[in-house]
């Protein structure tokens, strides 16, 4: 436990320094909007960068390596106005692992129908607890939901102040006209994102993040076999979560993140028959619209 504590504390330094916490990759694609000025994409891509980067969005100073990777891919579909836009926004979070230069994903997810409103080279506005764009507010909610994730799988329900100021951006958003902001909407969006994180009830989805990772892979360079007897007991954290709720949006996303990288783990020539065979079954049952790619684990005996 010493280590792991070490470990942290090298990872999240408190500085004399100031330092944002975010290196996220931002892109605004446009080819299906036609007839346009392409340069308010280019200004609203800028915009959207320095927003997520250059803002601090917590107490944590990071030396510039040490800051969190991700990727913004927005996807303007629709010029719906002069400045209303629809489009995708596919938010991806990175999280290193110890002693490698390999990065686990966290989170990958299309946020699909996101509208929002932009004028270019206004400034993007926003304040904790006010809803003053569904641009700025969205970025911010994927902002703290980051974190949260991020914190989650270093230190048991260590996000847990992030996903409470998420909480705080989709309760200012709820008279907002634009959708992704009421649990009525719909049972996969914004709104059930954060709850499920929030709701005691499926703990097992934060187990899973710190056993997974911390447990899991960060110990698996100098002890292969430890570390994923740690990954199968995070997976136990998460059949835990199905058994009780199947079909819980927080739990799909974990297997989107997390389907090709159990493949590899367990696919491992050196697992034993007996223990693919257990994994695969406990994967087809909760994810069973991939069954035929958790069978590909057998296929390595």
């Amino acid at each position: 436990m010493k280590r792991i504590a070490i470990f942290f504390i090298l990872l999240f330094p408190i500085l004399q320094v100031t330092g944002q916490e975010f290196n996220c990759v931002v892109s605004v694609t446009s080819q299906k909007v036609e007839g346009t000025d392409k340069r308010v994409f280019e200004t609203l891509q800028n915009a959207m960068y320095e927003f997520i980067n250059n803002r601090k969005w917590s107490n944590y100073n990071l030396k510039t390596e040490e800051r969190i990777e991700g990727t913004i891919l927005l996807t303007v579909n629709e010029r719906l106005g002069s400045d209303e836009f629809r489009g995708n926004l596919n938010v991806v979070l990175r999280r290193p692992v110890y002693n490698s230069a390999y990065n686990s994903v966290l989170l990958n997810y299309i946020d699909k129908g996101f509208q929002f409103r932009y004028v270019e080279y206004q400034p993007l506005d926003y304040s904790d607890g006010t809803f003053t764009s569904n641009l700025t507010s969205v970025l911010a909610y994927y902002a703290y939901v980051f974190l949260g994730y991020y914190f989650d799988s270093f230190s048991p329900s260590g996000g847990s102040q992030f996903f409470e100021k998420a909480q705080e951006v989709v309760n200012s958003a709820q008279n907002a006209t634009e959708s992704g902001w009421k649990g009525y909407e719909s049972e996969k969006n914004r709104y059930w994102l954060v709850a499920n994180f929030l709701n005691p009830a499926y703990s097992g989805l934060r187990d899973f993040s710190y056993n997974y990772h911390r447990l899991g892979l960060d110990q698996m360079y100098e002890k292969v076999d430890a570390g994923r007897n740690s990954v199968t007991e995070s997976l136990n954290d998460i059949q835990k979560v199905y058994i009780a709720r199947p079909g819980l949006f927080s739990l799909q996303l974990v297997f989107d993140a997390k389907r090709d990288e159990i493949i590899n783990i367990y696919g491992d020539e050196k697992v034993s028959p007996n223990e693919k065979n257990n994994i695969v079954n406990m994967m087809k049952e909760m994810d069973p619209s991939n069954s035929s790619k958790y069978s590909s684990i057998l296929g390595s005996k």
